[in-house]
């Protein structure tokens, strides 16, 4: 499986590689302009990410107006509802503005920071990506 981990902070970026490397092949963006390219390219190369871990508050682009284009790319391949990938918004901000913002516009689950090992393995296992009790 493929997970594109989009983070503007270096070390939260590669933390989050550590915490998910033994269940997926990690790749990286820096902000959401970077994640559109990345996640265009799979599509084109038919070997689509599984999950994205995407930040909300990034330089050039944010993670709200990303999750939106993501949305709106695989609507136009017709990817629809639970076939689209499955998307964790990760933030510092833990208002209810952003929270259901992010909901409304398409992710699947919402972590506030700091992202620990634990939660969001769990949160992959909600989302039907590995099972923790054969990790």
């Amino acid at each position: 499986m493929k997970c594109l981990i989009v983070e503007d902070a270096s070390t939260a970026r590669m933390q989050m590689g550590i915490f998910l490397s033994d269940h997926f092949a990690c790749e990286f963006a820096e902000n959401g302009v970077e994640a559109i390219e990345a996640f265009n390219q799979a599509l084109e190369q038919k070997q689509p990410f599984d999950l994205v871990c995407l930040d909300i508050m990034m330089p050039r682009q944010d993670g709200h107006e990303t999750l939106k284009q993501i949305r709106q790319i695989e609507s136009e391949h017709g990817i629809e509802g639970l076939d689209g990938v499955k998307i964790i918004m990760t933030t510092a901000l833990d208002d209810s503005k952003n929270l259901f913002g992010a909901f409304r516009e398409g992710c699947e689950a919402y972590l506030v920071k700091p992202v620990r090992r634990g939660r969001l393995l769990e949160e992959v296992e909600k989302l039907g990506l590995l099972s923790l009790s054969e990790s």
